[in-house]
């Protein structure tokens, strides 16, 4: 079993930055990889980015290169998005979850509750 909570959303205006966290309990979390979605209004959820925990490889969805940069502290348990020269299309829930590290989200047994991220233009 995997255990994850999100915090560190908020409404920041276009340009700004936020950094989402992500809190993450089990017994084996280096079997795992760490994934960001994101679930904008009224469309599907889509991939943002993975990190594997034990290798410490990333991944990130080609729109957000350059901008999110995904990060982990094994000593926190904890995987960070760090998100900067955000844009209004950014807005969204989004929702860590524990799984193979593919962009599907079908890969992924274990998410949190989701934290909201509001940018306004």
């Amino acid at each position: 079993q995997v255990q994850l909570v999100e915090s560190g959303g908020g409404s920041v205006q276009a340009g700004g930055s936020l950094r989402l966290s992500c809190a993450a309990s089990g017994r084996t979390l280096r079997s795992y990889a760490i994934a960001w979605f994101r679930r904008a209004p009224g469309k599907e959820r889509e991939f943002v980015a993975a990190i594997n925990w034990s290798s410490g490889s990333t991944g990130y969805t080609d729109s957000v290169k350059g901008r999110f940069t995904i990060a982990r502290d094994n000593a926190k348990s904890t995987v960070y998005l760090q998100m900067n020269n955000l844009a209004p299309e950014h807005s969204g829930v989004y929702y860590c979850a524990a799984g193979s590290g593919v962009s599907n989200s079908n890969g992924y047994a274990y998410w949190g509750q989701g934290t909201q991220v509001t940018v306004s233009s």
